[in-house]
């Protein structure tokens, strides 16, 4: 595990002790947490930005041109 210091504004110091204390979590835990969270959410935008940079408008079309024109199920309507 490493160690790292930080410099915080005290508004979001007292932010993040306070919503550490509502989660019955320690300061350290809720910023590894969130840093956590925000990596995922990195990683989880550019895999959809690969996804849609594959994408092809075409067979996009020619998937939808498959699909049958029937009328939604009551309660599906618009």
């Amino acid at each position: 595990m490493s160690t790292i210091r930080i410099r915080l504004p005290e508004s979001l110091h007292e932010g993040i002790r306070e919503a550490a204390r509502r989660e019955g979590i320690s300061i350290n835990q809720f910023i590894a947490s969130a840093a956590g969270e925000k990596l995922a959410a990195w990683a989880t935008e550019s895999y959809l930005a690969e996804r849609a940079r594959r994408g092809d408008r075409s067979k996009f079309e020619a998937a939808l041109g498959r699909v049958s024109d029937t009328q939604p199920e009551p309660g599906d309507e618009l």
